[in-house]
């Protein structure tokens, strides 16, 4: 008999040998009809897995994160398998899950694919669903796998075979249909009720430019036809809240070929708006103890090597600057740690100083591929909310658990008040991946899980997410059309302060390494912004808009009392502007309203006569004439009503 501890934490026994399905049916025959896969142990696995020894078991349906994952997955095979069944010879790349559903890399040869065919794949994927085929698994020697796939003349799984060890091959059928594939996969193909092709791209294989050009299918299948109608509606919400489309609307920012791709141009109200957001992190950052410091947007190649960043990204950075100097060599920043690590050497330090928290708005560059780039949520040069405690081992948890009250804060105050927290641990299985101790890295795993712990927060593990240097807690935060987002990280880190031969002196009067902390709650200012636009619709809380105000004169007669309206809201620090043109007074409102003005404040004869203003509320509409006086009470009472006290 074998022990199987379920999430509720409750154990049963089973016989050795039982899947992950036979414990469903012990349970209910309800949910064993909505089993997708199992997770053993941190691992998903098929439900027909047999289990061979004590295990930590967690049964998988579509409302979990990793039953999607299975089912779009296994979608994907089903997408391929309908492909070939329409368009024989078609060879195939890979096919994995993503966020909105999956994707499948194939090589027609001289055919193509285009929107117009969508039906008639969809069609053929839902014939083959109701067929309801089980995916199959099975061991294949490496040989035999060779054999198979020459015999199909497809190079592409030819070459994945080549990384592969004998004894690790594994096939999955369903149908007529194998693949190459390690799973896991849903029990059979009648799980899958809707499907929508969405896109078709263009996509190098294995992501080198120098290789062929594949298609990349993007689709999506849900259980029912119900889910994929919302999902479609939620799609249309999703542009209209675009933040590209939003961005380019409101004149927040821009993006210049001739300046380079994904470098975003700051327009005037969009500098505005970061510049809101800078100074509100700034001001709770002073509160928390933090010093700001400013450094170099290059550095020397060694500094890179030192920390360990050029063997692991050199080969994806920006190339090296070079100088007229034989050998000297810089790299534009990639990351700001390694130049507070020396700020934090250019004194001796001793155990009173710490901690020492070192916070930068630092910009960083990194050469995505052009294909990865998506207006400000993937760019090559960003802003990161950065900032380093460094520590005394014994200061770890209290700071640690100090920044997860900073991330907290920020989110309420910016409406984000739907997240989870993912505690990304290295992989045990792996470990070559990282650099570093095992002792270390247990010390700082084990911070990070006590932490949360005593903050309370709904966290999932998940092995091998891991920074190269430290575990780290991962904050995600869901927007108002349910999508799941990664923003603010907190990583603990013994290893930068080694490799940088940081020290204090202890209270035993000898040499000590600090333990580094790193933490952004933004994460990246420009993909904040560009979530915080999503989710809002560009409709930003009064206190951070750009623009809170337009003052409307209904002519050019009542100009000078609108300038003089207007400079007395300035005097209370309220932004906007004047409406000067020669256009009528509906006209204006609407162009207004379109640029998603918190207020308007129409001024005309009668206004004018008894000094006071006509005030419009997006969302609310006429709230009345009122003095200027009773105006700025209402704009500054809601101020005061979004900014959370930290």
């Amino acid at each position: 008999m074998i022990k199987i501890k379920l999430p509720d934490g409750s154990v049963r026994e089973y016989a050795q040998g039982t899947t992950g399905m036979d414990i469903a049916l012990s349970i209910s025959e309800g949910l064993a009809r909505n089993v997708l896969a199992a997770k053993v142990n941190g691992k998903v696995v098929d439900a027909s897995l047999p289990i061979n020894e004590d295990s930590d078991f967690q049964l998988l349906t579509w409302n979990d994160t990793d039953g999607k994952a299975t089912f779009w997955h296994s979608s994907a095979h089903l997408m391929a398998e309908a492909i070939e069944a329409l368009y024989p010879g078609t060879k195939f790349g890979i096919g994995p899950a993503i966020d909105t559903g999956f994707y499948y890399d194939i090589d027609m040869g001289d055919k193509t694919l285009s929107s117009e065919d969508f039906k008639k794949i969809e069609d053929k994927v839902l014939e083959l669903a109701r067929q309801k085929n089980e995916y199959v698994r099975s061991s294949v020697g490496k040989a035999d796998a060779i054999k198979y796939f020459t015999e199909k003349g497809d190079e592409y799984k030819l070459e994945l075979l080549e990384g592969l060890e004998d004894g690790s091959i594994s096939f999955y059928q369903q149908g007529g249909f194998i693949d190459l594939c390690r799973g896991p996969h849903i029990p059979n193909t009648g799980f899958v009720k809707a499907v929508k092709l969405m896109s078709v791209a263009g996509a190098y294989w294995r992501g080198d430019i120098t290789r062929k050009q594949m298609t990349r299918v993007y689709a999506v299948t849900f259980p029912k036809q119900k889910e994929l109608e919302e999902y479609l509606t939620l799609l249309e919400e999703a542009k209209r809240r675009d933040h590209r489309k939003l961005g380019k609307e409101l004149e927040l920012f821009a993006f210049s070929e001739k300046v380079g791709m994904g470098l975003p141009l700051w327009l005037p109200k969009g500098t505005m708006l970061r510049e809101r957001l800078e100074n509100f992190l700034r001001r709770a950052q002073v509160r928390a103890g933090y010093s700001p410091v400013i450094t170099p947007h290059i550095g020397s190649k060694e500094l890179y090597v030192t920390s360990g960043h050029y063997a692991k990204y050199g080969a994806d950075s920006f190339q090296p600057i070079k100088t007229p100097d034989e050998g000297e060599e810089f790299f534009l920043k990639p990351m700001n740690c390694p130049h507070h690590c020396e700020i934090y050497k250019t004194k001796p330090r001793s155990y009173r100083d710490l901690p020492l928290r070192l916070a930068e708005f630092g910009t960083v560059y990194r050469y995505e591929q052009s294909g990865e780039l998506h207006g400000l949520t993937r760019v090559r040069g960003f802003t990161q909310d950065d900032a380093h405690i460094f520590c005394r081992p014994d200061q770890v948890e209290d700071e640690f658990m100090k920044v997860i009250d900073l991330v907290i804060y920020v989110f309420k105050a910016l409406g984000f008040d739907n997240y989870s927290a993912q505690i990304s641990l290295r992989d045990p299985e792996n470990k070559q991946k990282y650099i570093g101790k095992d002792e270390d890295w247990d010390k700082a795993e084990a911070a990070i899980i006590k932490s949360a712990e005593a903050k309370g927060l709904p966290t999932v593990v998940e092995l091998g997410e891991a920074a190269f240097y430290g575990p780290k807690l991962d904050f995600m935060v869901k927007d108002a059309l349910g999508r799941k987002w990664q923003l603010g990280t907190i990583q603990v880190d013994y290893q930068l302060p080694q490799r940088f031969e940081l020290e204090y002196t202890g209270s035993d009067n000898q040499k000590h390494c600090p333990v580094m902390i790193h933490r952004a709650p933004f994460g990246s200012l420009e993909r904040f912004i560009a979530i915080l636009i999503e989710n809002t619709a560009g409709n930003f809380p009064l206190w951070l808009s750009p623009e809170q105000l337009a003052v409307l004169p209904i002519s050019e007669k009542y100009e000078d009392y609108a300038n003089e309206v207007f400079l007395r809201l300035q005097e209370q620090d309220l932004r906007g502007y004047i409406d000067h043109r020669d256009e009528k007074i509906g006209r204006k409102i609407r162009d207004a309203e379109v640029n998603k003005l918190p207020f308007m404040l129409i001024v005309g004869e009668k206004e004018s006569e008894e000094g006071k203003v006509s005030v419009r509320k997006k969302g609310e509409g006429d709230l009345g004439m009122m003095t200027i006086d009773e105006f700025v009470k209402i704009a500054q009472d809601e101020i005061n009503k979004n900014i959370v006290k930290y």
